[in-house]
């Protein structure tokens, strides 16, 4: 056989033999990859992160009243009819100035008997004195006895007595006389009138007549101070000491604050609530603030910087508790217990089990076990990033309400 057709021969088959070497080649490659891929799919890919020390403050937003700094209900302290008034919702008041008048008939002409009782006293003790006189002076001679005298003398004693007693009681009526004009109790603003012309009213704390109830006729408050009562939680006692502040956010004005200072606390807590009044003070000057006003009250409570963070969705409840997954240098996951402290929103404080340096699984997968190799990744930019704590904001918008992790 020549050399030609050896060739013709051999190359085909040689040309076989190379496709048939690439192509097991080729096979083998992908199934190495193949391999290698599931390995990798087998391992979970997770993203870790660092704790992260506490915010300085943490932010509280609770709801708030406002209110006068003196409120004063004005009840009608004699029986009769409004006469007239003078002072409407809104007006600006002064200390005494008249506000309504009550026309008393029954009330005057008590006041007129008690004057004429009076009259009628004073006379009855200027005789029993005249008469204790004359018969003082028989004393000691045989025309009266001793006892009589003494009897004169006890009785200008009694009609003395008869006579304050008529003073008092003309006294009495004379007070009540003056209030038939109800006046205001001090500076402010008249913020409830609740008479009008011609209405019946009864004096507080009478008993008289089937419309004995007490009779309101205005509301005054003082406006150029304001008080805001606010029920904290008791998670949060500690921070009510004074030098605290908070900004008030009311409902029209969402995003213009106004700031407050603390006043007091009830240092009690209602059984009822677990929460304990507390009272903080605000400037009014131009009187804009109403009293009965609905404020949010944000409160930006210190923390302690040495009391490590997480975000809320790196922890795991099971039936053991609290954990969070800690990957070791060999990517291994060990679960760890932990002690949660204050809930700031996306972040939570944990007070013990772990370190700053310990690398946590953020959002671990279902299912994750102890002694499980990871595989830790990147997350997507602007994916499952650390949160930071979230910025104050109205209440009525949305806004986060702290709370204590119990």
């Amino acid at each position: 056989m020549t050399l030609h057709k050896r060739l013709l021969i051999g190359l085909p088959i040689l040309a076989a033999v190379v496709l048939l070497a690439v192509g097991i080649f080729s096979r083998e490659r992908q199934l190495a990859a193949l391999r290698r891929l599931s390995q990798e799919q087998a391992i979970p890919a997770v993203q870790l992160i660092t704790p992260q020390a506490s915010p300085p403050t943490r932010p509280l937003v609770l709801p708030g009243t406002l209110r006068g700094w003196y409120e004063a209900p004005i009840y009608a302290q004699v029986i009769g009819y409004v006469e007239g008034w003078f002072k409407d919702y809104g007006a600006p008041v002064k200390a005494g100035e008249l506000l309504a008048t009550i026309a008393t008939p029954s009330l005057d002409a008590e006041f007129a008997a008690a004057k004429a009782n009076l009259g009628v006293a004073q006379a009855n003790y200027r005789l029993a004195v005249s008469t204790a006189g004359r018969w003082q002076a028989l004393a000691g001679t045989p025309a009266v006895s001793q006892q009589e005298v003494d009897v004169q003398g006890a009785a200008a004693e009694a009609r003395q007595a008869e006579l304050e007693a008529a003073r008092q009681n003309v006294a009495h009526f004379a007070a009540l006389e003056a209030f038939k004009r109800v006046v205001a109790p001090f500076d402010g603003v008249l913020i409830a009138r609740l008479t009008d012309l011609g209405d019946y009213v009864n004096g507080a704390g009478s008993t008289e007549g089937p419309r004995a109830s007490s009779s309101q006729l205005f509301t005054v408050a003082d406006v150029r101070k304001l008080r805001v009562f606010v029920s904290v939680p008791e998670g949060y006692a500690d921070a009510l000491v004074p030098g605290l502040t908070a900004s008030l956010y009311l409902t029209s004005q969402p995003d213009k604050g106004v700031p407050a200072k603390f006043l007091t606390t009830a240092r009690a807590f209602s059984v009822n609530t677990r929460t304990a009044v507390t009272e903080l003070t605000v400037d009014n000057p131009d009187g804009k603030l109403w009293p009965g006003t609905y404020v949010d009250v944000h409160f930006q409570v210190p923390t302690d910087p040495a009391i490590l963070t997480i975000p809320e969705q790196a922890l795991i409840f099971d039936a053991d508790g609290t954990q969070v997954a800690v990957v070791d240098a060999q990517n291994k996951v060990s679960l760890r217990q932990v002690t949660l402290g204050h809930n700031l929103g996306q972040l939570v404080q944990v007070t013990s089990g772990i370190s700053a340096s310990d690398r946590i699984v953020n959002n671990p997968p279902a299912g994750l076990l102890a002694g499980q190799t990871v595989r830790p990744s990147s997350p997507a930019p602007g994916y499952a990033r650390t949160p930071e704590p979230p910025a104050p904001r109205s209440a009525s918008a949305g806004a986060y309400v702290d709370k204590s992790t119990r």
